[in-house]
């Protein structure tokens, strides 16, 4: 019998929020890749449009601004995503996924510190 496998969903990462009508906002991710539930966002300055945020750089996308919901293919075109942008909320912190420059335990915990500055908590939940 075959394996299926499924992705990480918006109940994978999301654990609690006071008001979704408070903490979700609807942003616009930048093309150029498939962004999966969970992603750790930062905001371009310039265009006003999100993407992966970084472990450095100079565009403001390496400051953790959100965290997306729902998994969005952006891959050709901007596209449209909903993401948890302020507390009080909780999400599962191995649920989240971040950009491959984020890759020790030192950069996760800054982004994790990030986030937590917004009111959202990354917690070891299943």
């Amino acid at each position: 019998m075959p394996v299926l496998t499924q992705p990480p969903s918006m109940g994978d990462v999301l654990k609690y929020e006071v008001n979704p009508n408070y903490t979700r906002e609807a942003i616009t991710l930048l093309a150029g890749l498939p962004y999966p539930a969970g992603s750790v966002l930062g905001r371009i300055t310039a265009s006003g449009k999100y993407t992966l945020s970084s472990a450095a750089g100079a565009d403001g996308a390496e400051t953790a601004v959100a965290v997306l919901l729902y998994a969005v293919d952006a891959t050709l075109a901007d596209a449209t995503g909903v993401v948890l942008a302020r507390g009080p909320a909780i999400v599962s912190r191995a649920a989240l996924f971040y950009d491959g420059s984020v890759d020790d335990a030192a950069k996760i915990a800054a982004k994790l510190g990030e986030i937590a500055a917004l009111g959202i908590v990354a917690r070891d939940s299943t």
